[in-house]
């Protein structure tokens, strides 16, 4: 089984700010990280391809320096990664990098099975994966909780909003996972030290046959027009005591009335 795992490099969340005048998030100076929801996805990877004697592979889009996270995922134990990067590639949105992620999986040839975090805490959107299953045609299993392989198909326990559904797919197919599925494994010093030396090799649109009107802006459908803080929320009134004086008092503030 060879299982193929995508990773996103993010701005550390504990220090995100945003520049006022032109409404974008400030990257300059700031920490990258490897998406945090990822981590979920790495380790099911990890332990898929391990339980068939098969590998992981982690691949990202992004700079030069998104190398990091590739390197992190092979410390957190997948065999090999690949990078994605390009200028072609700059200011795609969620459709055109699934498309360019499609094209790398392609070209990686006999996949057996993608997995993908639920969704990367800079956009929120969860659409990268969907994204990825449709330019491939494969069949996807959305905010799994749990995934195992058997009988040559895919066994996937699936979180909707009316409870939990269990899903059997063919493979080739992909999978968005949640943090129920693991708990992420820190990487020890051996594994640290093999990522550091490893070789992480570095494609561009051609080495993967993308077209370049449907990479990076030319080939997103959407823009950003802006980011903004949400302005904050005015001052409560806590109402405490008997709920027979309390409740006509919120229902008068509902009300639009003066509370009196």
């Amino acid at each position: 089984m060879r299982v193929v795992v995508c990773v996103k490099q993010v701005p550390d969340t504990g220090d995100v700010r945003i520049d006022p005048d032109r409404g974008t998030l400030i990257r300059e100076g700031i920490a990258s990280v490897l998406n945090p929801l990822d981590s979920y996805a790495v380790e099911t990877a990890v332990r898929l391809a391990r339980a068939a004697g098969g590998s992981a592979i982690a691949l990202s889009m992004g700079p030069p320096q998104a190398e990091a996270v590739c390197r992190e995922a092979i410390a957190r134990g997948c065999d090999e990664a690949v990078l994605l990067t390009d200028r072609v590639f700059a200011g795609a949105d969620t459709w055109a990098t699934s498309y360019v992620l499609a094209r790398a999986i392609d070209t990686l040839g006999a996949i057996d099975l993608v997995l993908c975090g639920k969704m990367a805490v800079d956009g929120d959107t969860a659409q990268v994966g969907p994204g990825i299953a449709t330019h491939l045609g494969w069949p996807q299993a959305i905010d799994c909780k749990a995934i195992a392989t058997n009988d040559g198909a895919l066994h996937a326990t699936v979180l909707t909003d009316q409870g939990e559904e269990e899903l059997r797919l063919p493979t080739p197919a992909l999978c968005t996972v949640l943090k129920e599925a693991c708990v992420p494994r820190l990487s020890d010093l051996v594994q640290a030290m093999h990522a550091r030396r490893v070789t992480i090799p570095h494609w561009d649109h051609t080495a993967i046959g993308a077209d370049p009107a449907r990479c990076g802006l030319d080939g997103s459908p959407t823009r950003v027009v802006e980011i903004f803080t949400p302005p904050g929320r005015g001052a409560c009134q806590m109402l405490l005591g008997d709920p027979t004086d309390t409740v006509p008092t919120l229902m008068r503030a509902l009300a639009g009335q003066e509370p009196g």
